[in-house]
């Protein structure tokens, strides 16, 4: 039984990867700050189902402070650590560019050198399929250039990648980083397209759809984003990462109409929908090459949109009496 620590482990992806890595066995120890960037009673849903596994430690430590955050990996020596707390969303990150220094920044940062100072050499951590910017080349492939990001979040996501570089030239650290494309999925964020269009449907509300509809989206199932994780997961315990940056996205870019269309199927309702420009830091298009990741890990996302909506839908309506009770997001 080998022992993990993942930050964000309240958040949407660290929630499920935790869930995974418990029902094979694992140990983990969960770090989030409960931040309140949308409504924390998710988290806390999260959380408690996390906590039902005797072997899940959750730990409320803002990793932009160095001191805790050092004393529990120094004193708790995960095998890997697996990275994924940070502040989430690009529209947010317009209003509050400094919740995105301190923790995506500074965080990261704390991450690397606690990880450094305990001995921990192995860290995989979360960058974003939006420092690709305003590419028009597609499918985003990890050799593309991504010098010009056009939000603070992708601008963050790509100092990241930058920093774990670093850290793996300067002291042998062996880290991956993964750009992830527009996950999805139960238990998903409030200020995601998917919740917030389920949510407004339901209660007979508008649903904001920007660029007048004309977006495409590599939307990606969180079930295939946690497979290729565990994937990466064993091949840096096997020494066979070094220093690598892979996309994951669902390999099926699809357009946001027919998007839309198949939520209002499975949810059995229309959507009114409220055309908007483009937002500033939002991109046309996002189309993920894996193939790297298909070639070095064994990547391949199985779930299909009509599939991975089916599932939200039952999961949102069955849940709807306190899904649709939560605070909107702030942004």
């Amino acid at each position: 039984m080998a022992k993990y620590i993942v930050t964000g482990s309240a958040g949407f992806i660290g929630f499920h990867l935790c869930l995974r890595l418990l029902k094979e066995g694992h140990r983990v120890i969960g770090i989030d700050n409960m931040t309140s960037y949308y409504d924390v009673r998710m988290k806390e849903k999260r959380n408690e189902l996390l906590l039902s596994y005797p072997s899940f430690q959750f730990e409320q430590i803002d990793f932009g402070n160095f001191d805790s955050l050092f004393q529990l990996i120094n004193a708790s020596k995960p095998k890997v650590i697996i990275h994924l707390g940070a502040q989430a969303g690009v529209r947010y990150s317009l209003e509050n560019p400094w919740a995105y220094e301190q923790s995506n920044n500074l965080g990261t940062l704390n991450i690397f050198e606690a990880a450094k100072r305990s001995g921990v050499q192995n860290v995989l951590f979360a960058s974003s399929s939006s420092v690709y910017g305003a590419n028009t080349k597609t499918p985003f492939s990890e050799e593309d250039p991504v010098t010009q990001p056009i939000s603070l979040y992708a601008a963050t996501k790509r100092a990241n990648e930058l920093l774990a570089y670093t850290y793996h030239h300067l002291y042998g650290m062996q880290t991956a980083g993964f750009r992830f494309f527009t996950v999805y999925g139960i238990y998903g964020r409030p200020d995601m397209a998917l919740f917030k269009f389920a949510k407004n449907m339901l209660l007979g509300k508008e649903i904001t759809v920007y660029n007048n509809g004309d977006m495409k989206r590599d939307f990606t199932f969180v079930d295939d984003i946690v497979d290729g994780l565990v994937r990466a997961i064993s091949a840096i315990e096997k020494g066979k990462i070094k220093y690598e940056i892979y996309n994951l996205g669902g390999d099926s870019p699809v357009k946001l109409l027919d998007f839309i269309a198949e939520l209002e199927k499975t949810l059995n309702c229309k959507a009114k929908m409220k055309f908007l420009p483009l937002q500033m830091g939002d991109v046309q298009e996002t189309v993920a090459d894996v193939s790297k990741a298909r070639a070095q890990l064994g990547f391949d996302p199985k779930t299909r949109i009509p599939e991975g909506i089916k599932i939200f839908s039952e999961w949102f309506l069955e849940n709807k009496d306190w899904l649709l009770e939560l605070d909107d997001p702030k942004q």
